[in-house]
């Protein structure tokens, strides 16, 4: 065994000149030229060659090895003469000279090559052989970016005075506008949990409990239809803070954004800064959308587009509501939490020009994608029962929902407001990827499959026996 001696990673070897050493890792490509053998050997930190040299002992053991073996290699640093040099690589200018190999695992015939990049293979048997698909350069460089970048986050906003917090994942269910994934309580039968959309409503109840400044990088799962770039659970980075306006809350994660791009990506140009701010009703106007593409040349991917859209209506009519509880012919833009902006407060109470009341929402664009949004939350109590008439609730349906969250605004809420990002959504465009399944580790197809872990599938009897469930043949 090959553990007397202390494991070296790959990108340490060029302090090891002339030492021998033992590294660990897998087999990316191998050489076999008779007498000699070359091996390319790669771990978490990059790639070295090795050679095993005439009359070594190692000879027998280095053919019987194959691609993306785990192997132990005890060898000798050895710096290549300088016509041998690549010093525009990775360890360019040494080489190992094994001395010793041991198999720590032998690898079956794998389903695709992974020495190439992985795009070119089909995505369903890369996403069923994820593990596989996760070694190659690209994901790999992807998913650790995606590691980096929310590092950064949590460090900038722990600096400026944000605490961490999670919040629960078995939750109740109410109506904010998609459906909820939703899980039978055994102990409590007839009776279900739902998975959070977003973890609005315990974001808001942390203002209330005078945290004041609250981030999660938090998982949100919807139960939606079949879409190409959407995942039935995804990552937000979520932020709530008290006593701020809108231009304080964009003020932050402006600089938030800049931040990320001029650290970790200074290959890429931020076009204006400040971001520019469009009105809704501009964008609408001149782009047809309000995710608007800012590009000056679309053609370079490294050029980097944000604006802000700002002064959003707070309701939008609705000629059938999707919900049976509402009577009403208006439905909220964004979400129901959304304060108005202070001059159509005094609509609001009054429930008159309800189509003129602006929110305070406001959304982030990037090349053509909304990446996030949030608003200024209304934390008076009366101000939200109107948003609820508005959309034609009742008191009961509203007391029954939404009754938690009125309670805690009566008990001295301070003003708030916040944001949310699109983690993953964000990481696909600084990755220069064509959609977001390439930046999360375990992705589900556009169908909500998980080809890996061959889900969802039925349960067994004995667990709906338990849950006092029965399914209904039609539906299978």
């Amino acid at each position: 065994m090959l553990y007397d001696m202390q494991r070296i990673l790959i990108n340490d070897l060029v302090n090891h000149i002339e030492s021998e050493i033992l590294i660990q890792g897998w087999v990316s490509v191998r050489r076999d030229q008779g007498k000699m053998v070359f091996f390319d050997f790669r771990d978490r930190t990059g790639y070295v060659q090795g050679v095993v040299l005439p009359g070594n002992s190692a000879i027998d053991i280095a053919k019987e090895i194959r691609t993306e073996y785990v192997v132990a290699v005890k060898g000798k640093v050895n710096e290549r003469p300088e016509r041998n040099q690549q010093k525009e690589k990775q360890n360019g200018t040494i080489e190992l000279e094994i001395l010793e190999i041991e198999i720590l695992n032998e690898t079956e015939t794998l389903p695709f090559e992974i020495s190439d990049d992985t795009k070119q293979i089909s995505e369903e048997v890369r996403l069923t052989y994820k593990y596989i698909d996760l070694r190659s350069d690209r994901v790999q460089k992807n998913i650790r970016m995606r590691h980096k970048v929310a590092k950064l986050i949590r460090d900038h906003l722990d600096e400026n005075g944000f605490i961490e917090v999670e919040t629960p994942l078995l939750t109740k269910s109410t109506p904010e506008g998609a459906r909820d994934f939703v899980v039978p309580a055994r102990l409590y039968p007839g009776s279900f949990y739902a998975l959070p959309q977003s973890p609005q409503q315990y974001k808001q109840l942390l203002m209330t409990a005078g945290i004041e400044r609250y981030f999660q990088i938090a998982k949100c799962l919807r139960d939606e239809d079949s879409r190409g770039d959407r995942q039935p659970e995804f990552t937000q980075i979520d932020m709530e803070m008290s006593f701020v306006n809108r231009d304080m809350v964009m003020q932050l994660n402006e600089g938030l954004l800049i931040k990320i791009v001029t650290e970790l990506y200074p290959e890429k140009k931020i076009q204006q800064i400040p971001f520019p701010r469009i009105s809704y009703a501009d964008a609408i106007e001149k782009y047809g959308n309000d995710r608007p593409d800012l590009r000056e040349d679309k053609n370079d991917p490294d050029l980097l587009a944000f604006c802000w859209v700002i002064d959003f209506p707070f309701f939008e009519r609705t000629d059938i509501s999707d919900n049976p509880d509402t009577k009403g012919d208006w439905t909220f833009t964004h979400n129901p939490f959304s304060a108005p902006q202070p001059e159509h407060m005094e609509w609001l109470m009054n429930k008159e020009n309800i189509g003129e009341i602006l929110t305070t929402q406001y959304d982030i664009a990037l090349n053509g994608y909304e990446i996030g949004g949030g608003s200024i939350r209304n934390h008076r109590p009366d101000a939200l029962r109107k948003v609820f008439e508005i959309m034609g609730y009742n008191s009961e349906i509203v007391e029954k929902n939404f009754g938690h969250m009125l309670k805690a605004f009566a008990s001295g809420t301070p003003p708030h407001g916040g944001i949310a990002w699109g983690f993953d959504r964000l990481m696909m465009l600084l990755q220069n990827e064509p959609n977001i399944r390439e930046v999360i580790p375990f992705p589900k197809t556009g169908e909500g499959k998980d080809l890996m872990m061959e889900s969802p599938v039925p349960i067994e009897q004995k667990q709906l026996d338990e849950l006092q469930i029965v399914i209904k043949k039609s539906n299978l």
